[in-house]
This record gives C-alpha cells, sequence and structure tokens, in this order.
C-alpha cells in the first residue's frame, strides 16, 4: 500500500529553523507533484508549498514565500521543506501528499482536491 511519512517535527523556538523530510513507501511518486499542508487547531487544512514532478518548479503560498524552501531529492524520492524564521504561528501539523496537478498554475497546485495521497503529519511547535 502506497504511503508517504513524514519526520522532522517537534519544538523550535521563534526565530529557528526546521527542516521536514517526507518519503514514500510502497511506492516512488516519481511522477507525482508532492506538496506539503498545515492545520493548525481549529482552522482549515492550508496549502503550504509544492513542487512539481521534476523537481524544478516550486510553488509557495504567499505567507511562507522567502522563509521556505521545498526541495526534492529525485533519486531518493524524498521531499524536504525547509523553514526559517519560524513565528508562533506556524504551530501546525505538517503533512505531506502526492498528487497530480492537471495545469503548471499555483491555482492547480495549491487545491487539496488535487492530492490523492497524504501522509500522517508531523507537529511543528514553534515557542515564543
Amino acid at each position: 500500500q502506497a504511503q508517504l511519512e513524514e519526520s522532522g517535527g517537534g519544538l523550535v523556538q521563534a526565530g529557528g529553523s526546521l527542516i521536514l523530510s517526507c518519503a514514500p513507501s510502497g511506492r516512488t511518486f516519481s511522477s507525482y507533484a508532492m506538496a506539503w499542508f498545515r492545520q493548525s487547531p481549529g482552522k482549515l487544512r492550508e496549502f503550504v508549498a509544492a513542487i512539481d514532478w521534476s523537481g524544478r518548479t516550486p510553488y509557495y503560498a504567499d505567507f511562507v514565500k522567502g522563509r521556505v524552501t521545498i526541495s526534492r531529492d529525485v533519486a531518493k524520492h524524498t521531499v524536504s521543506l525547509q523553514m526559517s524564521s519560524l513565528s508562533p504561528e506556524d504551530t501546525a501539523v505538517y503533512t505531506c501528499a502526492a498528487g497530480t496537478p492537471t495545469c503548471a498554475e499555483y491555482g492547480c497546485y495549491a487545491g487539496r482536491w488535487v492530492y490523492d495521497y497524504w501522509g500522517q503529519g508531523t507537529q511543528v511547535t514553534v515557542s515564543a
């Protein structure tokens, strides 16, 4: 069964950095776009970043631009999310997803409905 597993979450102080990783099992998702979403208590799951199947084109939500870098190791089939300048507002469960967007525009990568496979998530907590 195809699965995605996140790692790298934890507790960090405001202003700090974290690197999240997503690794597949059961299949490689090499032809899939990969994305990160996050969900805080009482809020809807929101798009953070995505990257196309080749690893060449990233997409970012406005609220993380300049603070987050998504990358893809095509050989290892993993996806990473480097986060810096973290604030308590970034506290959330971060979830990795794989899907097949139907166009190259931001809107085609940012929607939750695009993604068919989801991990269980990893908790990121940023203390003030």
